[in-house]
């Protein structure tokens, strides 16, 4: 038989030599880096419905490394010397 979770319930773990706080309450999860109070945060309806999936590529997508954007006088240029 499984245990009810009633209050949240903390741990430290490390990920890739730093260390952060795992928080589980009812209400979802939270990742910190040990000593901040912004992280992470998943609802356990996002993590059940697959939003957290959806968000999880989303995000990954915009981590990717883009070649910097050319400014507008340079793409001009390029277009009047022809």
């Amino acid at each position: 038989m499984t245990t009810k979770l009633v209050e949240p319930l903390k741990r430290e773990i490390e990920v890739d030599g730093v260390p952060y706080t795992l928080t589980i309450t009812p209400r979802g999860l939270a990742l910190v880096v040990k000593g901040r109070r912004k992280g992470y945060e998943l609802a356990w309806s996002a993590l059940v419905s697959g939003d957290a999936a959806l968000a999880a590529a989303l995000n990954a997508s915009l981590a990717l490394k883009l070649p910097p954007a050319r400014s507008r006088a340079a793409v001009q240029a390029k277009y009047r010397k022809r």
